[in-house]
C-alpha cells in the first residue's frame, strides 16, 4: 500500500508540474477549436489491366493559410502479389512490399543501430514527390497487367487539401478512351452503382492495401434479383503493401446488365476502385458513391450527352420510389418521360434516359416521391458522348456530397478542362483558382455566380504562361450547398475521349475538443 501511495503521489506531482498545453483557440464555453490536418493519405488503384496505354499521376496541395510548416508529399508503388487472383503468374514478387523501407535488420552490422525512419519525410523509393504547396507535381505511373496501385501521403504544410489525380489514356482499339479518378482515402466500406458483366463489358475491382497488416475483404454484388451469392467473393485477403484486382465476371455467375457493388472490409483498411470498359464504346472508372441516402445528387452531365443510363440500388428492406430531376441553367425541372423510378428492396433498377440534357449542361437529383417514405439509395449514371464519325467514349457519375469549404482536382490540361457547378439550395458564389503549372505559370482566379437550383458550366481558368499541367481549386464563398465536377476532354483518333471527376470537400481542417487539467482522473 505504501508503494502504491508513493507511485500515485509521483503521478499527481508530474501532472501538476507539466499541465497540458493551452488550446490554440479556447473560449469560455469550451467549444472545440479548428486545426489544420497534419497528415493526409490517399490510395490510387492499379491503372491498367490488359489494355495498352499510359497513366499519369498528379499531386497537389493548395496554398495554406495556417501555421503549419515543413513536411513532404510523396507517392509509392504498392506492389502486386506474385499470383493475382484473376491474372496469370507473373514475375516473382520481391521479399518486401515496394512501400517498405529498403534493407532489413539482418543486414545491419553487429552492434550498430538502425535509425528509425522519419515518418514526415519522403522515402527513398518514392516515385513522385511534392515539395511545396501551390505547384503540382506530375509523373508517369507504372503500366502493364501487373502494374501496382499507389499509396500517397502528405505531412505538415503539404497535408491540408492534398489531392492526387490519376489519368489514363488507352490507345488500344478495344478499350480506346480516357479514364480518370481522384484517389481516395483508405476505408472499410465502398459503394458502387453502374457496373456490368454483360455484352462487351470488362469490369474489375482494384483493391490496394498500403497498411503494414493484411486486410480481409468481402465483395457483395447485387442485381435486379438482389444479392448474387458467391463464396469466392468472401474473405479475400489483401497482403500488406500490395494490390489485387478482381474481375467481376468471375463473381457474378453469368452476365448481369446492371450491378451494384458493396466492398466491405472485415479487418484492416484498403483503397477500392472499380474500372469499367465497354469494348470500343468507351471506358472509365466508376467512382465510389456517397453513402446511401434518400436524396442523391449527381453533378457533371455535359450538354452533348448522347446517351445516359441511370442505375439505382436500394440496400435496405424497403422499396424506394424516387423523383428524377435535372438542374438546368434556371433551376430544377423534371425530364419529360422520365419522371420517376421504382427500386425494389435490396435490388437494382435501371432506366435509359437517352439524350436527357437536350444540349444543356445539367446535374441530376434523385429524391423521395413521398417525403414521409424516405429510403436510402445508391446511384450511378453512365453518360456517353459520340463524335460526328459515330465513335464514342463513356464516363460514370455517382452520388456526391457538397464541395463544402474547398475542393481540388489536380490534373488539368490547357484547353481541356470544364467545370460543372450546381447549387442544390440557395443562390451561391464560388471562387475558382487555377494553380501555377507543374512547369511554370502564374495562378489565375475567377468568381462564379450560381442561381438557386441551377447548373453552370465554365471553361476552367488557366494560369498565365502555363507550362505543364495545373490544378483547379473551388471554394464556396456564400450560399449553396454546391456540388461540382470537372470534365477533362482530350480527343484522340477521332474519339471524343473524356472523363468526369466529382469535386469533394478536401477536409483540410478538423475540430479539436478542448481539454482541461483534472488530476482526479487517476482516482476514478
Amino acid at each position: 500500500m505504501l508503494a502504491a501511495a508513493v507511485v500515485l503521489a509521483a503521478v499527481l506531482g508530474i501532472a501538476e508540474a507539466r499541465p497540458p498545453a493551452s488550446p490554440a483557440k479556447a473560449d469560455a464555453a469550451g467549444a472545440p477549436s479548428t486545426a489544420q490536418v497534419e497528415r493526409t493519405a490517399a490510395v490510387c488503384p492499379q491503372p491498367l489491366q490488359g489494355l495498352t496505354g499510359s497513366t499519369t499521376l498528379t499531386a497537389y496541395t493548395p496554398p495554406g493559410t495556417g501555421s503549419a510548416t515543413g513536411g513532404a508529399g510523396w507517392l509509392t508503388d504498392q506492389s502486386a502479389p506474385a499470383v493475382p487472383p484473376t491474372a496469370a503468374p507473373s514475375a516473382p514478387a520481391s521479399a518486401a512490399p515496394s512501400g517498405s523501407p529498403s534493407g532489413s535488420p539482418g543486414a545491419t552490422p553487429s552492434g550498430s543501430a538502425t535509425p528509425a525512419p522519419d515518418k514526415n519525410a519522403a522515402p527513398a523509393d518514392a516515385k513522385l514527390t511534392l515539395t511545396k504547396p501551390g505547384t503540382p507535381a506530375t509523373g508517369p505511373a507504372t503500366n502493364g497487367d501487373a502494374a501496382p496501385g499507389t499509396g500517397a501521403v502528405a505531412t505538415g504544410a503539404l497535408a491540408p487539401g492534398f489531392t492526387v489525380t490519376q489519368t489514363t489514356v488507352v490507345t488500344e482499339q478495344r478499350g480506346l478512351g480516357l479514364s480518370g479518378l481522384t484517389c481516395t482515402p483508405e476505408n472499410t466500406s465502398f459503394w458502387f452503382a453502374g457496373a456490368s458483366t454483360a455484352g462487351d463489358r470488362v469490369d474489375y475491382l482494384s483493391l490496394v492495401n498500403p497498411e503494414s497488416s493484411a486486410a480481409v475483404v468481402d465483395i457483395q454484388l447485387y442485381g435486379d434479383k438482389g444479392l448474387i451469392d458467391n463464396d469466392a467473393a468472401n474473405g479475400i485477403t489483401v497482403a500488406p503493401g500490395s494490390s489485387q484486382s478482381v474481375l467481376l465476371s468471375t463473381l457474378s455467375k453469368g452476365a448481369v446488365t446492371d450491378l451494384a457493388v458493396h466492398v466491405v472490409v472485415r479487418s484492416g483498411r484498403v483503397g477500392a476502385a472499380l474500372h469499367a470498359a465497354d469494348g470500343a464504346k468507351g471506358a472509365d472508372w466508376i467512382p465510389a458513391s456517397a453513402d446511401p441516402a434518400p436524396t442523391q445528387v449527381l453533378p457533371g452531365l455535359p450538354a452533348d450527352t448522347s446517351a445516359a443510363r441511370l442505375v439505382v440500388w436500394a440496400p435496405t428492406d424497403d422499396d424506394a420510389d424516387l423523383k428524377i430531376q435535372l438542374s438546368g441553367k434556371n433551376g430544377w425541372f423534371t425530364p419529360a418521360g422520365n419522371e420517376s423510378i421504382h427500386v425494389k428492396a435490396g435490388m437494382v433498377a435501371a432506366v435509359d434516359l437517352g439524350k436527357v440534357t437536350r444540349d444543356e449542361v445539367a446535374g441530376l437529383r434523385l429524391s423521395p416521391s413521398d417525403d414521409k417514405h424516405a429510403v436510402p439509395v445508391v446511384a450511378g449514371l453512365r453518360i456517353d458522348r459520340t463524335g460526328g464519325n459515330g465513335k464514342s467514349d463513356a464516363a460514370w457519375l455517382t452520388g456526391s456530397n457538397p464541395i463544402g469549404a474547398r475542393a481540388t482536382v489536380a490534373d488539368n490540361r490547357a484547353g481541356a478542362s470544364t467545370l460543372f457547378l450546381t447549387s442544390t439550395g440557395d443562390a451561391a458564389t464560388v471562387k475558382v483558382t487555377a494553380s501555377a503549372g507543374s512547369g511554370g505559370g502564374t495562378p489565375a482566379t475567377k468568381e462564379v455566380q450560381l442561381p438557386a437550383g441551377g447548373t453552370v458550366a465554365i471553361p476552367a481558368p488557366e494560369p498565365a504562361g502555363l507550362n505543364g499541367v495545373f490544378a483547379l481549386t473551388v471554394e464556396t464563398e456564400s450560399g449553396g450547398p454546391v456540388v461540382g465536377a470537372r470534365m477533362l476532354s482530350i480527343p484522340n483518333k477521332d474519339v471524343p475521349m473524356f472523363t468526369v471527376q466529382a469535386l469533394r470537400d478536401d477536409h483540410s481542417t478538423v475540430q479539436v475538443p478542448q481539454a482541461a487539467q483534472d488530476p482526479g482522473v487517476v482516482l476514478r
